[in-house]
């Protein structure tokens, strides 16, 4: 057998894997525009100090003032102990303070500080430009579309998590 009936032969044998279909290949796509807006978004963030993950703490207290610990992780579908080591930090940067439930004494209920709403202001007019400027190579109706996808996708998961 010559090198070149060796190296069909080979390919013949291997198993198919999925580098031609549509939707392994679309899935790439969506994979590296996620990494590609993570890193953008990333670096931005670092002109105020703050990473994605604090990010998420600060959007989730200004929308919902006195979250408890549990309903952040929850929220942000990260474990407890992520969030406990979050919480800290962002105590230390003075941009969130935490208080006593007085129904629970257990629970510790998280609030922005004047600080911290400010900081995260500064973070939202970072984080809307990135998301206007890659958006905007779509049409609504396709970011609609998009949208509604990634929706479904995220609740089949979810149910498929038990």
């Amino acid at each position: 057998m010559n090198k070149n009936q060796e190296a069909k032969s080979t390919l013949a044998s291997r198993p198919e894997l999925p580098w031609d279909n549509p939707r392994f290949r679309n899935w790439i796509a969506v994979v590296k525009a996620e990494k590609a807006v993570v890193r953008e978004l990333s670096r931005a963030l670092a002109e105020v100090d703050l990473k994605i993950a604090q990010l998420d703490v600060l959007m989730n207290l200004y929308r919902h003032p006195g979250m408890s610990q549990h309903d952040v992780a929850r929220k942000l579908l990260v474990g407890r102990s992520n969030i406990t080591m979050l919480l800290p930090q962002l105590e230390k940067q003075g941009l969130l303070r935490r208080e006593g439930d007085p129904k629970d004494k257990r629970v510790m209920r998280l609030y922005l500080t004047d600080y911290g709403e400010k900081r995260l202001m500064e973070a939202m007019t970072i984080y809307t430009a990135l998301i206007d400027k890659v958006m905007a190579q779509s049409t609504p109706a396709q970011c609609d579309a998009m949208a509604e996808q990634m929706r479904r996708i995220t609740e089949m998961l979810q149910r498929d998590d038990g």
